[in-house]
């Protein structure tokens, strides 16, 4: 079965990854090269496993437009958005035998690096793809 690893940051994190100061606290490029180090080797695994579908990571909140459909008309709203604190930043679809393997393989991105001080404060959803009308059981 498929299953859609996604990966939630906040705008903070994007500036803080993209070498911008928040709060007295920046990345520094080693610091944000780990991160990429890391993200690489996990993804280079999943190759290797054979459990590897797609990953991509998504450009910041500010980049974003939200539709919110009425009635049939839809509102445009551009991001980022006040309301929310995390949005989602990345994604990586794998391919395995269960709920827990895929469950096993989402939580090693908390072996992450972060910057010294910096805590990791995002989180991971791991959900089952439905590729067709009947695995969309409630």
């Amino acid at each position: 079965m498929k299953y859609m690893i996604m990966l939630y940051a906040s705008q903070r994190d994007y500036d803080l990854m993209a070498g911008g100061a928040v709060e007295g606290t920046a990345w520094a490029q080693e610091d944000v090269a780990a991160m990429h180090t890391f993200m690489e080797s996990w993804n280079k695994e999943l190759v290797e496993s054979g459990e590897f579908v797609d990953a991509q990571g998504l450009a910041a909140p500010v980049h974003t437009r939200r539709l919110e459909l009425r009635t049939g008309t839809s509102v445009v709203t551009d991001g980022p958005y006040a309301e929310t604190q995390e949005v989602l930043a990345g994604y990586t679809i794998v391919e395995c035998d269960s709920f827990d393997r895929a469950t096993e393989i989402a939580a090693r991105i908390g072996e992450c690096p972060n910057p010294a001080g910096e805590e990791g404060g995002g989180y991971v959803d791991v959900r089952p793809i439905a590729e067709c009308r009947a695995e969309l059981e409630l």
